[in-house]
């Protein structure tokens, strides 16, 4: 599920991330290149505003490769990402706690976690390799992170080469390892050819272990350019005999895998002084993973053909003596057989009863993976499920989703494949060491796992349920979040994209009809918020779908010709046309909700669209450091300002409710900021303290402005973070923190239309992230009047009668913003009474023609000048003192004005 997230260099920027703050102490090949995570850094001249950060529910999402437990400490264990950072469980929450958000910008590749390891002896010590690639798409070397407050605060060393965490083999290991009896050593298994690497004071300094002789040859493909597939696998895993060591005395017996299919086992006899390759170990396969039996003196091996993980067409899972050194096949499928068309991943045993071990196959798209089950070392096996007549299948275990439904893929699957798959990519899998019946695993888009897995061994059904909550691990692309409807759609690679009804549940489907796996864009008509297009790539679905009811359906729009990919898309602001510039062929137009386009002229190919949140027949675009304006529909397009950035990533934002008034942000070099046009391109002006800017978006204004507030991206007066600004750029505040920074967040950031401070930022591997103001601002509708009339003639007294009725209530109406032919506006009603209002009524007469385009917290109709509105559902209750605020965009012609006969439930109100 997440081969597509090894995105161009292109999405990301940085400098190695120590270099600025970091001295470096090389003497021979030991590095000791140290900085603290989080450091206070220079004091910026933006102001800081306090903001309480979570994620937007998904759910996992993408790839998890590695699952430690500790050893020592019961419900103590750690989870790694290829993309989005490591995480450590919380037994009493049930779920996952993330570690690595203080991963800033510049050294965003710390994402990418090679491996983790928990200290058996200290179990708050835990130490990760880190670093996403070995080509040129990540600019900075790997590091190994180490922390003595399990993971709350983290030290990293940063190593003179770099590491691959989404890179093929991610899932092989573990490749660092903590020795059981003195916990100052710590080993790290590198690729790329670099080695072993020792350290002996807890992870502060690192050696290449010298006398280690083979740092691995094999290479998946040599003629890859990219990189990818032609970089050396290398050390694959490290394990220890604990018995041939005491307690503070170094383990003498250390066992090291490495990607030779000649040579793929070594061993120290000596505490790592001295090594050689171990004599009769299996030959032909990669060894993948491994585990130490200490009590019963046995080895385990799990084989495959390629690093994985998607792919690996044969393998093996080997059983050593360690006693006699006797290798023993005890493949349930062995490679010989023409029944093994997998490689062996996922590879655990059950510290409680140490002759029951669990290996899961590497991968098997079709129809499922296998999970095997051996209660005497190997020398039986049991499977997961099985034929019972084909294609139907027999299960040992029941699937439970409900923490995340969407993992069924829109549907039950046709026999013998199920919905949702056991797995796929399935290179973690461990037994909790402390309890026979609890094991997680992970796949290509979760974790899972059981409480009750002994059920297996007597035949009774054991259950499987989701168990990645906390853990998000999506790469986003875009984000809208519309005025009424559904908070917030998003579009995502991997898993295509979501409607999310509701920030703090997991949605119930992903994008359905059509179907694909990377989202690319979205749009909606501002004056029409429930007309919606999304673009994505796929080869079995068109590459457009579309909405009208705000995403609760869906169709597929035709494609123009020569389309491969699914670019930007724009909707214009009545949803009456629709522009597309997709990858493979140039920008079309619409205007048949999309079963026929017409290309455009006057724009290249490629160009990034938008569309004017006010007038429908204006479209925005920009290539090559030039900004296009189309005044008929999408048609035509005329090139109105040449001087914006012609490298680099641009994104640029109209603003709902300002005709004309457009912000681009991005660009390379010493041409890299933001600009403003108000005037639909023809003039821009550069936004002086944004020094880089990349992602700007909008949201609801302050209580009592009338422009939004612009949230974005950026580096501004020399600091990096995410910043907002509530007049319209002249002054800006950081709102997030150094504990906030969640890596590359250069993709997307919007706020919400109706919640004032609420953003949404896009990561690249740490989901959909949401920040709201730490005062509460950030609730719905916070200020029962953000936009208060500016004549406040024959209003109510604002306080309340000392002896209110029980029914009382108050109302204020507010004209927000308004421009040729329409208007914004919003009502809000105050409960004055002494008792709650449970489900509530609003009805106004309108004075000028006005008529309601669309409207959000409430659902109306319209007779004439006469208006009802009823509550959301959500809203229905009032209680005494309490507010709602009813927001609405509407049509006149000339000015609006103040409604009269305002009633809620039928009564007037003052």
């Amino acid at each position: 599920m997440s081969s597509e997230r090894e995105r161009p260099p292109g999405r990301r920027r940085g400098l190695p991330a120590l270099a600025l703050a970091a001295a470096t102490a090389l003497a021979a090949s030991t590095v000791a290149l140290t900085t603290a995570a989080g450091a206070a850094p220079a004091e910026p001249s933006t102001a800081q505003s306090a903001y309480e950060w979570d994620n937007v529910r998904i759910n996992g999402g993408g790839f998890v490769p590695g699952i430690v437990f500790s050893e020592t400490e019961p419900g103590l264990a750690y989870a790694r990402t290829d993309i989005g950072g490591a995480y450590r469980w919380d037994p009493g929450a049930q779920r996952w706690i993330p570690l690595l958000d203080w991963v800033g910008w510049d050294d965003w590749g710390y994402t990418g976690v090679v491996s983790i390891a928990t200290d058996p002896v200290d179990p708050d010590r835990v130490y990760a390799a880190v670093g996403t690639y070995t080509n040129d798409w990540d600019p900075s070397n790997g590091a190994i992170l180490r922390s003595d407050d399990r993971g709350e605060t983290w030290e990293a060393t940063e190593l003179p080469f770099k590491l691959g965490g989404n890179m093929p083999g991610r899932g092989l290991g573990e490749r660092l390892a903590v020795d059981p009896n003195d916990n100052s050593v710590v080993y790290f298994g590198a690729r790329g050819g670099h080695g072993l690497w020792r350290s002996t004071d807890h992870g502060a300094t690192w050696a290449e272990v010298e006398a280690f002789p083979n740092p691995g040859d094999y290479v998946q493909d040599s003629s890859d350019e990219t990189g990818m597939m032609s970089d050396i696998t290398g050390v694959t895993w490290v394990d220890f005999d604990p018995r041939s060591g005491g307690d503070g005395s170094v383990t003498q017996d250390v066992y090291v895998g490495v990607a030779d299919l000649e040579n793929p086992v070594y061993r120290s006899q000596d505490g790592g002084r001295s090594w050689e390759p171990v004599p009769g170990a299996p030959t032909g396969h990669l060894p993948a993973h491994s585990v130490v039996d200490h009590e019963g003196g046995q080895l385990y091996m799990a084989t495959t053909s390629t690093p994985g993980p998607y792919d690996g067409d044969s393998g093996d899972v080997w059983r050593m003596d360690l006693a006699t050194g006797e290798w023993t096949n005890v493949s349930p499928v062995p490679s010989g057989s023409e029944d093994n068309y997998f490689g062996y991943g996922g590879l655990t045993i059950d510290r409680q009863d140490p002759d029951t071990l669990m290996v899961a196959t590497q991968i098997s798209w079709w129809p499922d993976i296998q999970i095997y089950r051996s209660t005497d070392r190997g020398e039986t096996w049991t499977q997961a499920w099985e034929y019972s007549s084909y294609p139907e299948r027999a299960k040992r275990y029941e699937m439970d989703i409900s923490a995340a439904p969407w993992l069924d893929f829109g549907g039950g699957g046709t026999p013998p494949e199920t919905q949702p798959k056991l797995g796929w990519m399935t290179q973690a899998m461990a037994i909790d060491p402390f309890d026979s019946d609890r094991f997680m695993y992970g796949t290509g888009a979760t974790i899972y796992g059981s409480d009750n897995l002994t059920n297996w061994d007597s035949d009774t059904t054991f259950d499987i349920e989701v168990k990645v909550q906390g853990l998000e691990e999506t790469a986003v692309n875009d984000l809208i979040s519309p005025p009424e409807g559904a908070p917030l759609h998003s579009a995502l690679l991997d898993v295509g994209g979501f409607t999310h009804q509701d920030l703090d549940t997991a949605p119930d489907r992903m994008y359905q009809q059509p179907y694909w796996g990377n989202g690319t864009s979205l749009d909606f008509a501002e004056l029409k918020p429930a007309t919606i297009a999304r673009v994505g790539g796929s080869d079995e679905e068109a590459a457009i779908g579309l909405s009208t009811d705000g995403g609760d359906s869906w169709w597929a729009g035709q494609e123009p010709a020569g389309v491969t990919g699914g670019g930007t898309v724009a909707v214009n602001a009545d949803g009456s046309a629709v522009v597309w510039s997709p990858d493979g062929t140039g920008v079309h137009v619409s205007t048949t909700a999309g079963s026929s386009w017409t290309a455009s002229t006057g724009v290249p190919a490629g160009a990034r669209v938008q569309a004017d949140r006010v007038d429908p027949d204006v479209f925005y675009a920009v290539s090559g450091g030039t900004f296009y304006t189309s005044t008929d529909g999408g048609a035509t397009f005329t090139a109105r300002f040449d001087g914006l950035p012609a490298e680099g990533d641009i994104r640029f934002g109209a603003v709902p409710g300002h005709t004309g008034d457009v912000w681009v942000a991005g660009g390379a070099g010493d041409h890299y900021g933001m600009w403003r046009s108000t005037d639909a391109g023809t003039t821009f002006e550069q936004i002086g303290a944004v020094d880089e800017g990349d992602a700007v978006g909008f949201g609801a204004p302050a209580p009592g402005a009338d422009y939004p507030a612009v949230y974005t991206s950026s580096r501004i007066d020399g600091v990096r973070g995410i910043f907002r600004s509530d007049d319209a750029g002249r002054s800006w505040v950081r709102i997030n923190d150094d504990q906030h920074q969640w890596g590359w967040t250069g993709a997307v950031v919007t706020g919400d239309p109706n919640v004032y401070g609420r953003v949404y930022v896009g990561t690249n591997g740490r989901g959909i992230i949401y920040g709201d103001l730490a005062d509460g601002g950030g609730e719905v509708d916070p200020d029962p009047s953000p936009d208060p009339t500016e004549d406040p003639g024959g209003e109510p007294d604002p306080s309340p009668s000392p002896d209110p009725e029980p029914g009382g209530c108050g109302v204020e109406y507010g004209v927000g913003n308004t421009w040729t032919g329409g208007f914004q506006a919003g009502v809000t009603v105050t409960n004055t009474g002494t008792e709650d209002l449970d489900g509530w009524e609003v009805g106004w007469e309108f004075t000028a023609g006005e008529e309601i385009t669309s409207l959000w917290n409430g659902s109306h109709t319209q007779d004439g000048a006469s208006v009802r509105v009823t509550d959301s559902g959500w809203n229905a209750r009032i209680a005494p003192g309490d507010s709602v605020r009813i927001g609405f965009n509407g049509t006149v012609d000339g000015e609006p004005a103040d409604p009269t006969g305002i009633t809620l439930n039928g009564q007037a109100c003052d």
